[in-house]
């Protein structure tokens, strides 16, 4: 396993270059950590110590995680 980084902070910066919004950026954030806390594989390499959303917000960080917009609304 790769050397324990400090993730407990990432700079909002940094993910704000992968979302155009912050309201998304915090519903792509909460909706990777539910399937990393209900067992999705981590998807970046990282201590089993780290909790679930500051896993997801590193993979955002490097591009491992991204959205999608389905349809229209209408």
């Amino acid at each position: 396993m790769a050397e324990d980084k400090d993730m407990s902070y990432i700079p909002i910066e940094q993910l704000m270059n992968r979302v155009d919004s912050i309201y998304k950026l915090v519903l792509l954030a909460s909706q990777r950590a539910i399937e990393i806390s209900d067992g999705g594989p981590k998807l970046v390499d990282v201590s089993p110590k780290i909790k679930a959303s500051t896993v997801a917000l590193e993979e955002i960080k490097e591009g491992k995680v991204f959205y999608r917009i389905i349809g229209d609304g209408k």
